[in-house]
């Protein structure tokens, strides 16, 4: 594992960037237009919660870092579990890691992803390349599609594997821009398409979370049977509010990381 919490998060955002080539544009315009460093907020990580690869598996890169967990968040419809971590330095980026209740889903995805995961090398969890490792499995197209039809978020991790699912720039740390409405804005007016499932501005003040994601980038993806452009990762945008003690919120809103997921629908 990983003994250096910059660079692997660094290793995160190069393998992030591959396959999201918005998010290095996007990171350039706010660079230019507002003048000072984007701070990231939080990434997000996705699994199954299969023994060999479950939360506790991913979390576990987190705390040998000095993290520690956060709050606890359930997602029923989604059939979704997910727990978040901060670090002790303020400044370190949240890590929210989520996770299907594959034994919610019918029999058939049952299958596919046991059989997915058999594939895997044990060992592979711990090594230090395994957040940003990717597929560990061969799978083809209809499989692909079979996942889908059940659960966007099965297919996605089927097909992308293990990686950041989106990085989060920190409004509160910008200079120029001070709403999420005005991040939208801008990307709206440089031609990004802005998540609006839920309005597009997820949270509130009274929240103390306020959050806004683009839609996913497309990327192809080479299947064992043949390469398809299909909805890779995306780009948040995260403002937090004071709590009566003064300290910002640190944690996050189910309702709201509930509509995130979507942005990696494919509509």
């Amino acid at each position: 594992m990983h003994t250096d919490r910059d660079t692997l998060f660094s290793r995160l955002w190069d393998n992030y960037c591959e396959v999201t080539p918005s998010a290095e544009d996007i990171h350039r315009l706010l660079d230019d237009t507002q003048g000072g460093e984007i701070v990231n907020d939080h990434i997000a990580l996705r699994t199954f919660n299969l023994e060999k690869v479950n939360l506790d598996k991913l979390a576990a890169h987190f705390l040998a870092l000095g993290y520690q967990e956060g709050g606890d968040y359930h997602f029923e419809a989604k059939k979704l579990f997910a727990r978040h971590y901060e670090h002790p330095d303020p400044s370190a980026p949240k890590v929210f890691i989520s996770e299907l209740l594959v034994e919610q889903c019918s029999e058939p995805v049952q299958a596919i992803i046991h059989q997915l995961i058999s594939q895997m090398d044990p060992a592979a969890v711990t090594a230090d390349n395994f957040l940003y490792s990717g597929r560990h499995w061969d799978i083809d197209y209809p499989t692909y599609q079979t996942l889908l039809e059940e659960s966007e978020y099965a297919a996605w991790v089927a097909a992308w594997g293990f990686r950041a699912n989106h990085f989060t720039v920190s409004v509160n740390a910008l200079s120029r821009f001070r709403t999420v409405a005005e991040i939208n804005q801008v990307l709206k007016d440089n031609g990004y398409r802005v998540n609006s499932s839920g309005g597009e501005i997820k949270g509130s003040p009274e929240e103390l979370l306020e959050q806004s994601s683009t839609m996913a980038d497309r990327a192809d993806v080479q299947f064992s049977d043949q390469t398809v452009a299909i909805p890779s990762c995306f780009y948040e945008f995260a403002l937090r509010y004071p709590k009566p003690d003064g300290q910002l919120y640190s944690g996050f809103v189910a309702a709201s990381a509930d509509k995130i997921f979507e942005s990696t629908d494919s509509c």
